[in-house]
């Protein structure tokens, strides 16, 4: 009996190496299609061992029902799947996307090239919903001479770059934002482009909203809308701030503004009944408000509402991306209004530099006429005649510099604000 459990114990031998080699030994392998441990091949054993010894993410499917057995380190791309998928086909575990592996997984299997793939996006549930993944994958045949075509499972090389593909995806969309920001003139032009440009980012926000805050505090008026129809009952024109907000507001905006701080709305579903979908199958079940911040301190230009995607876990790094396109978004708005607010004090000064001039045109000498009656008996006398003919003169000369005399001025009244916005005195004279 002894010698026995000596013999169980030798042939379990190369089943260590880290947490899932007890697993594998606590498995009864008898009760699956590849049979208990002792009767397991010699290739089978090798690559058991192999992958328990490696660090690398490693799956192996064995026989024609691929039956799942992997490392430490695939561990966690299953999710609250482990420890069950143990020992499971992977048409079980993988049910979700079977659809997909199947085809790749058969082709080696059944003599073919090894499969390849860089980027393959899955919709996998590992977490309680369904979720965005992004995988490298590479299935190579796994030869054993006990199989009847010779290959006796395939094995699957995995790497995760989920995180890498999103981030990259939301920077893109962060350049996009900043990149069309200078083209505004209006805030609400602003906004448009903002919609324009989310609008090619929906698998990170699916919709977006953004509302401008009335002069008076009262009200917020909806600017843009990007992912959404005209839905009044979604997308209100129009939301009350104020006291009469209360539970008439689909959307909290008031509570947002009251606390110039983000709000996360779950159940839209339940709230609204119908939620602009996006790319997903599904409708997203929460949104973010995010204050829109004006150019004064502690007051808010307006409120981005955006979509949580429902494949994305709502996480600090979602809500930093968020957070960073609300900036930007809130930026564009307010040198939209700087540049609105320069152009109408451009213009202002612009009308005081032409009623000026011409007021200054207007104040030139007056030249006496013959008739005049003030010129009394005099104006027929030669000294008339001379101080008539200087007067003549004095007022062309006058009349061909007048345009270089409002030059002067206009200059000196653009240097007069140039020295105020510096707050330098301007000395000297004209």
């Amino acid at each position: 009996m002894a010698e026995r459990r000596a013999d169980q114990q030798n042939s379990l031998a190369f089943l260590d190496g880290g947490e899932m080699g007890p697993l594998i030994r606590a498995t009864d392998w008898s009760k699956t299609p590849i049979g208990a441990v002792e009767n397991w091949s010699q290739s089978l054993r090798t690559m058991v061992s192999f992958l328990l010894a490696n660090r690398f993410p490693l799956l192996l499917w064995w026989g024609p029902q691929y039956i799942s057995i992997y490392n430490d380190a695939y561990r966690p791309i299953l999710g609250n799947k482990h420890p069950r998928s143990m020992a499971q086909p992977v048409e079980e575990c993988w049910s979700e996307i079977w659809h997909i592996l199947k085809p790749l997984i058969d082709t080696p299997f059944h003599g073919g090239p090894a499969t390849w793939m860089e980027d393959i996006p899955l919709e996998i549930n590992r977490s309680g919903f369904v979720e965005e993944t992004h995988f490298t994958i590479a299935y190579s045949p796994v030869p054993d001479d006990t199989a009847p075509r010779g290959i006796g499972g395939v094995l699957a090389t995995v790497h995760e770059i989920t995180e890498k593909i999103i981030g990259e995806r939301r920077l893109a969309a962060l350049r996009d934002l900043g990149t069309r920001a200078g083209e505004a003139k209006t805030a609400e032009e602003a906004c448009k482009i903002a919609a324009e440009t989310l609008g090619g980012h929906q698998r990170d926000v699916p919709f977006a909203l953004v509302y401008l805050i009335d002069a008076d505090r009262s009200r917020a008026r909806l600017a843009c809308a990007a992912g959404v129809s005209t839905d009044p009952e979604f997308a209100p024109v129009t939301v009350a701030l104020g006291e009469d907000a209360g539970p008439r507001s689909r959307w909290p905006l008031h509570q947002m503004v009251a606390g110039a701080a983000t709000l996360v709305v779950d159940d839209l579903p339940a709230r609204f009944g119908s939620v602009p979908r996006g790319p997903w199958a599904d409708p997203p079940h929460s949104a973010v408000l995010l204050p829109l911040r004006g150019a004064q301190a502690q007051q808010l230009a307006g409120v981005l509402v955006a979509g949580v995607s429902p494949r994305l876990n709502l996480d600090e790094r979602y809500r930093s991306f968020l957070e960073l396109m609300a900036a930007q978004i809130a930026t564009a708005i307010a040198n939209a209004r700087a540049y609105q607010e320069e152009r109408r004090r451009a213009e202002a000064l612009a009308e005081i530099d032409r009623a000026k001039t011409a007021h200054f045109l207007k104040c030139e000498p007056r030249v006496p006429h013959p008739a005049d009656p003030a010129l009394g008996a005099d104006r027929g006398s030669a000294a008339a005649q001379r101080q008539r003919g200087d007067d003549r003169r004095r007022s062309r000369r006058n009349r061909a510099d007048a345009p270089q005399w409002a030059s002067a001025l206009k200059a000196r009244q653009y240097l007069a604000r140039l020295f105020a916005d510096r707050g330098r005195p301007l000395r000297g004279g004209l």
